[in-house]
């Protein structure tokens, strides 16, 4: 599911760059660089790792240990290597999102299905999301369009889940809802949503953007809750609330910032 959501996706995001003033070669050329490779290689890890740790660990608490750390990768990552210092709302925006995290994270760990390699994957997943954020960010500070940089990373890494999809049992994309589903991970979750994260970040730094995406295990929580019957307890419905709490300070500050950087410009 995750090489055909990514194969799909990849695709997508050449095929509208046109639209978008960007240009498939330029995309392509990517590929050439360290960066751009870094960017499509673990593009492909962390989507096949959050789909196996989720398939063991379950939507809930595979999504929250997968993005939950990723802000904490990503931060120590750009702090090495963009030489972009933390603020202090960032660090606190972010330890409040990570305790509630872990709060959820501890009431998930109750359920005697969740087992120890599925949480593992799940952390590789957060690692590869994070270096990928990484080395976006900087081929877009070396000037090279946001929408180019998806579409290459998403198109290098649907390139090298190609085998991955020929190897697996795909008879579920020749029945109707197998191949909505494909085209909706592909087209929605991938090539619509990641180019908005794409101008997110090419006007944020990589640590705020990371922390706001944290926003997406909440919503899985409460979906895995709502749709697939998966249970929160008190401590789950705390942590929630704190991610959110989080989640609100980091984009009052990033607001904040932005609207100083407009007015000194």
């Amino acid at each position: 599911m995750g090489a055909a959501r990514l194969v799909v996706g990849g695709a997508g995001l050449l095929a509208v760059l046109p639209l978008l003033g960007g240009r498939p070669r330029s995309a392509l050329a990517l590929w050439r660089t360290r960066w751009g490779l870094l960017a499509g290689v673990t593009t492909a890890l962390y989507q096949v790792c959050f789909f196996a740790g989720v398939s063991r660990a379950g939507v809930a608490l595979g999504t929250l240990v997968t993005i939950g750390s990723g802000p904490v990768f990503v931060g120590l990552l750009s702090w090495w290597l963009l030489r972009e210092h933390p603020s202090r709302a960032w660090l606190t925006a972010t330890g409040i999102s990570v305790v509630g995290l872990a709060l959820l994270t501890l009431d998930g760990l109750r359920d005697p299905s969740v087992d120890a390699l599925g949480l593992l994957l799940a952390l590789a997943s957060g690692f590869g999301y994070a270096v990928y954020t990484v080395a976006a960010k900087r081929l877009m500070a070396q000037g090279h369009p946001s929408a180019e940089v998806m579409a290459g990373a998403f198109g290098l890494g649907g390139l090298l889940l190609v085998p991955v999809l020929l190897l697996q049992p795909v008879a579920w994309l020749a029945t109707g809802s197998g191949l909505l589903m494909a085209l909706w991970l592909g087209l929605g979750t991938t090539t619509a949503a990641y180019l908005l994260f794409g101008r997110g970040l090419r006007v944020l730094p990589a640590g705020p953007v990371a922390t706001l995406v944290l926003a997406e295990p909440v919503v899985a929580t409460l979906l895995g809750v709502l749709v697939l019957d998966e249970r929160l307890g008190l401590l789950g419905w705390a942590g929630c609330a704190l991610v959110i709490a989080g989640l609100a300070l980091q984009g009052a500050s990033s607001s904040r910032e932005r609207t100083v950087v407009d007015i000194e410009g």
